[in-house]
């Protein structure tokens, strides 16, 4: 059964303005997981791609629970992958529903969406 759905969009610019004026900005956003995925990218317009998804997943999956990011941390969301390259979200207090995600990227955008459902 569906107990939540979040979508989130949100400017690359946005996140590329955010990494310049506070560097501290990427380790408040990434796990330790999703830092080290991040530092293996070739180019800094990736690297703000993978930052700019993992923001928007956090969003979405905030929005899903009805919670938000004031109940919910940035860390308490992980996005990594699976050998196929799929991504895939752990969330502290949520292991026990299944969480699917789809992120997408435009030349501007990223957009995230978040279905939870309860097993």
């Amino acid at each position: 059964m569906i107990i939540g759905i979040g979508v989130d969009l949100i400017e690359l610019n946005r996140i590329e303005r955010a990494v310049t004026k506070n560097k501290r900005f990427i380790h408040r956003i990434l796990t330790i997981n999703e830092e080290k995925l991040y530092n293996e990218l070739p180019s800094f317009k990736r690297k703000i791609e993978y930052l700019a998804g993992r923001f928007a997943v956090k969003e979405a999956f905030a929005k899903a629970t009805g919670e938000g990011l004031g109940k919910l941390s940035f860390q308490d969301i992980e996005i990594l992958k699976k050998d196929n390259g799929a991504p895939y979200v752990s969330a502290t207090g949520y292991e026990n529903k299944q969480i699917f995600v789809s992120i997408s990227h435009s030349k501007e955008y990223v957009v995230a969406q978040i279905v939870l459902n309860d097993h």
